[in-house]
């Protein structure tokens, strides 16, 4: 009798291991066969200009771009932006939010399979005495495992997934964005940085060559030669040179700190490393301007806005599938006794079965919530659109800039020879007695001037280049591991 019950005891527990799998199955390929809700993401389609205004298309390679800040040439740039993407504290935050939204997809996608929660528990109990019955103890262990599944079947948790895995790409592309912003910001500065270095060294020649003309004009006023306006005007121009220095001095400085809290450290830390003056990096000869249409493509932001559209868009679908009822398969298992040795499998209990709910009336919350997500897939698209606008003012910015400013370059060079053969002249003629020292002075602001000039226009052609690479989206590897 008792092998009889046995035998159909273990029938019983083989049939049910194999509906399992087979239950499990069905319901995988009742999902797979069930509707996605919501509309699906179609990628932006923008019509890009076919060239610039501001210069004639130019193609350059990724490479040029991958890496832009080496066609300067200078060792210490590159150096300071390699450190820079290893300390960087936006470019840290920005990967950790990659993180973050890798560990979200995680949660997204845990809500497609089952969940299973183990339970025990031991309770003892005390019946009170009666007329009839003394007190008593008794005690209770339980232990089973209980486990849900909520079917997928209108998709809604397949558009969860979806907005995630967009997430993440618009974290991506985040990050991108920063590293673009960081390497061209730090240029920008060390550039900066090496034209008020060049400020002060023009100031200081300036001032050496005026304090020589004051000597002069000292001598001649003591020989009767000259009256004391001369000298007075000789040591007002020294004094005005001379109070130029420690401003320039103060903006050196303070960029030195920029670049040190960019490198992620103390302000004061590069002092020693960035205060000996250097020239400021020349521009490589070619503009890499390429087409709109890779800028369009390359752009971080704007690969970031597009992939906020989709992950919008997957939102509408997740609360579009509100409306219709959800499906769960719900099961359990456990068994119980008095003592904890008494437990036994084969007196265990089990339930299971499925179940469905629709919340038929909310008031109209599903479909205002709808409303909301679509108005966020709508504004994603706007940010998109205008993001493309702006990366085109971004480079015709740049362009015309950097154009107008090679003609201001060229021109100013001219003007400095001009200006130093008039100082000559203006300063022989002057020892010969031949004209005043108002010729001297005018001759040598002059020069002054646009040797400082032509520094600020040196200084603007290699920001206007670093605009450029910048807003072409340069600076970032395509085939870097953050692009999977």
């Amino acid at each position: 009798m008792k092998k009889t019950e046995d035998r159909k005891q273990k029938t019983e527990n083989s049939r049910l291991l194999f509906s399992y799998p087979v239950l499990c199955s069905a319901c995988l390929l009742l999902i797979q066969a069930g509707c996605t809700v919501g509309p699906d993401y179609k990628p932006q389609d923008v019509n890009a200009p076919a060239g610039w205004a501001g210069t004639k298309n130019i193609s350059s390679p990724d490479t040029m771009l991958l890496q832009w800040w080496t066609e300067f040439n200078d060792v210490n740039l590159t150096s300071l932006i390699e450190r820079a993407m290893k300390s960087n504290l936006d470019l840290r935050q920005a990967e950790e939010r990659i993180r973050q939204a890798r560990a979200a997809s995680g949660v997204a996608n845990a809500g497609f399979w089952p969940t299973a929660d183990a339970t025990g528990s031991f309770t003892r109990n005390r019946t009170p005495a009666s007329t009839i019955a003394p007190a008593k103890m008794t005690n209770l262990f339980q232990a089973g495992l209980d486990a849900t599944w909520e079917l997928d079947i209108f998709g809604g948790t397949r558009r969860n997934i979806e907005a995630a895995e967009a997430d993440i790409r618009a974290s991506i592309e985040d990050r991108r964005d920063v590293l673009v912003t960081l390497v061209s910001e730090l240029a920008i500065n060390y550039v900066q940085l090496r034209g008020y270095q060049q400020e002060i060294i023009i100031a200081q020649n300036n001032l050496k060559a005026q304090q020589q003309s004051t000597e002069v004009v000292h001598k001649r006023y003591e020989g009767g030669f000259v009256s004391a306006l001369d000298v007075a005007n000789a040591d007002a121009q020294v004094a005005t040179t001379m109070s130029q220095i420690p401003l320039l001095e103060t903006s050196a400085q303070q960029t030195i700190y920029n670049i040190s809290v960019l490198l992620g450290q103390e302000p004061a830390s590069l002092l020693e490393e960035l205060s000996p003056a250097s020239s400021i990096p020349l521009t490589p000869p070619e503009v890499p301007a390429g087409l709109p249409s890779d800028m369009l493509r390359r752009r971080p932001d704007i690969r970031r806005a597009e992939a906020q559209i989709h992950s919008a868009t997957a939102q509408i679908g997740v609360a579009t599938a509100d409306l219709f009822p959800k499906f769960n398969l719900a099961g359990n298992i456990g068994t119980s006794a008095s003592k904890l040795g008494d437990m036994r499998w084969n007196q265990r209990s089990w339930s299971f079965g499925p179940s469905a709910s629709w919340e038929i009336f909310n008031a109209g919350g599903v479909s205002s919530n709808i409303e909301v997500q679509k108005a966020l897939q709508q504004q994603a698209v706007l940010t998109y659109k205008k993001a493309v606008l702006t990366a085109i003012q971004d480079v015709e910015n740049a362009l015309i800039a950097y154009t107008n400013e090679q003609e201001h370059h060229k021109a100013l060079i001219d003007a400095v020879t001009a200006n130093r053969r008039a100082v000559d002249i203006s300063t022989q003629l002057y020892v010969e007695g031949q004209t005043e020292f108002l010729s001297v002075l005018v001759a040598q602001g002059s020069l002054y001037s646009s040797e400082d000039t032509l520094v600020q226009s040196t200084r603007n052609l290699s920001t206007d280049l670093i605009a450029l690479y910048k807003a072409l989206g340069g600076g970032w590897d395509s085939q870097s591991p953050d692009s999977d």
